[in-house]
């Protein structure tokens, strides 16, 4: 009998609609080896707030989370307040963004931008 592994859960996740436009970028960027990055900076109303812009390349100690043919780099810091996390996206007539799902966010502002740990 085969033992079967335990894979443990992306540090995190990327929902289809993430992964549709990160790929959109990478086209309108013409960066095709490009992916996004997320990290976390002081400020915001919470004290803490998601940064999200595109990247050409993953830094020397970023982890690089990828799901289908797209990545998302994230520096080792920023990882301890988003672990478990996922990214989403959405659109409505407004407008669209990123959205991240941070079950370590103790609170977060109404505009989902900054959150507490």
């Amino acid at each position: 009998m085969q033992s079967q592994e335990t894979l443990a859960p992306p540090p995190l996740a990327l929902s289809p609609a993430a992964v549709d436009r990160i790929r959109t970028l990478r086209r309108s960027f013409e960066k095709p080896d490009g992916g996004l990055r997320l990290r976390i900076i002081a400020g915001g109303c919470s004290g803490m707030q998601y940064r999200i812009d595109f990247a050409e390349a993953a830094r020397a100690n970023d982890l690089i989370v990828t799901a289908e043919d797209v990545k998302v780099f994230v520096d080792p810091k920023s990882l301890t307040y988003v672990k478990g996390s996922s990214l989403d996206y959405w659109e409505d007539l407004l407008g669209g963004g990123f959205k991240v799902v941070n079950p370590n966010a103790k609170s977060a502002c109404s505009c989902g931008v900054s959150f507490t740990v």
